[in-house]
């Protein structure tokens, strides 16, 4: 079978185009995360409500990623992770254009919908298309255009809102999200390994619960969802305490401190190596005890120190979050579709529980009560790690 490998010109055309759909989902995903504050403002709503923008869209997704990912065993992956992507990118237009808060959550719930037609398909075709010894490094890689997404749109919206307003900047991003998705359709290789079949709602049930029966597959679920969990907590609410005194930053003084986001490129691709070399358990436990040391290191109250534990912490992440992601597509031997959905519905709804529940913390115990909810998550994420290493052992 002609799988495709590293250093092929298809293997970067492959990367290239899935690190620029990742790019725009999350760009598009975590629009409005940079600018939660001016929420608050404009529609004189609390921080934990202002949050919902975020939370309801990444709820909708998780739902989503189950129907989708099984949608696409027989209609196909390229075809609906192009209908994804050019979706997401119209109703970031849309958004612009909302008359109030509540309209908006209807719109970022439609677009958490469509948002997860890219995800757990996108996973689930590298690991169809790409060769096993490639896979770490190409699983990484899409990683990190998620990670530059990301930044990318708390950049994007930062910035535009400080020299426009919000709304200008959800014009620019849609309309520069609906360029980079023509790029995408003509740039990513049709699949060549995928065999489509019929829906079939029993067999769609039987092999969900297959997946959910397997003990280390629902560590890996539950890893994801404590991870993402954490994450978000921390991204929600560190805007709102860099804003206030004694900081006092700006919009974009604050949205261009997300650059942070770059050192998850690196850390996804690199701690996707170092599993090839060191096993997948031992990096998994290292990159999650990164993330809570760099929780802890925010707590000072010194500027550049607390950048410093965002940056470890965000290295931390994205290199757990790729082992994790990419071992459960490895580990699937069949329907890897649903597979790569089910650890994404529990690592999106552990967004929507984290970045919600965080609000709750932060409003009545203030940043050391949102890094004591984020403790809280990574402790659950280190015990999962312990006990999928067990169940390893006795394979």
């Amino acid at each position: 079978m002609d799988y495709i490998q590293k250093g092929t010109r298809d293997f970067k055309k492959t990367n290239l185009a899935l690190f620029a759909a990742g790019f725009i989902t999350f760009a598009n995903l975590y629009s409005t995360q940079a600018v939660l504050p001016e929420f608050s403002r404009e529609f004189q709503i609390s921080p934990a409500v202002a949050s919902l923008s975020l939370s309801f869209a990444t709820f909708a997704l998780a739902i989503s990623l189950v129907i989708f990912g099984s949608l696409s065993e027989a209609w196909g992956r390229k075809r609906l992770m192009t209908l994804s992507i050019v979706s997401a990118s119209v109703l970031t237009l849309a958004i612009a254009f909302s008359p109030s808060f509540e309209f908006l959550l209807v719109l970022r719930v439609i677009q958490g919908i469509t948002f997860a037609g890219l995800p757990a398909i996108a996973m689930a075709y590298l690991g169809e298309e790409v060769e096993a010894k490639s896979l770490g490094v190409a699983m990484g890689l899409y990683i990190s255009g998620n990670s530059v997404g990301g930044l990318a749109g708390r950049i994007i919206m930062g910035t535009m809102t400080d020299l426009f307003s919000w709304k200008v900047g959800m014009i620019f991003l849609g309309l520069l999200s609906i360029a980079i998705s023509i790029y995408f359709v003509v740039a990513l290789p049709n699949s060549k390994h995928f065999e489509p079949r019929k829906l079939q709602f029993k067999a769609l049930v039987s092999s969900l619960l297959a997946h959910l029966k397997d003990l280390k597959m629902l560590c890996l679920f539950g890893i994801g969802f404590t991870l993402m969990a954490s994450f978000v907590s921390l991204y929600n609410y560190i805007s709102f305490k860099l804003l206030a005194p004694p900081y006092s930053l700006s919009t974009t003084i604050v949205g261009w401190i997300f650059i942070i986001y770059l050192v998850g490129t690196f850390s996804s691709t690199w701690f996707g190596s170092l599993a090839d070399r060191y096993g997948r358990p031992n990096v998994l436990i290292t990159g999650i005890l990164i993330m809570f040391a760099g929780s802890l290191i925010t707590l000072d109250i010194h500027l550049v120190l607390k950048i410093v534990g965002i940056t470890i912490f965000t290295f931390g992440f994205f290199g757990a979050h790729s082992i994790a992601s990419g071992w459960v597509s490895h580990r699937a031997n069949h329907d890897k579709a649903q597979a790569s959905s089910l650890y994404l519905f529990f690592y999106y709804f552990g967004s929507s529980i984290g970045g919600t529940t965080g609000g709750v913390f932060w409003e009545k115990f203030g940043w050391v009560g949102v890094i004591g909810l984020i403790a809280c998550f990574l402790l659950g994420a280190i015990v999962l790690s312990y006990c999928l290493r067990r169940f390893l052992e006795r394979e």
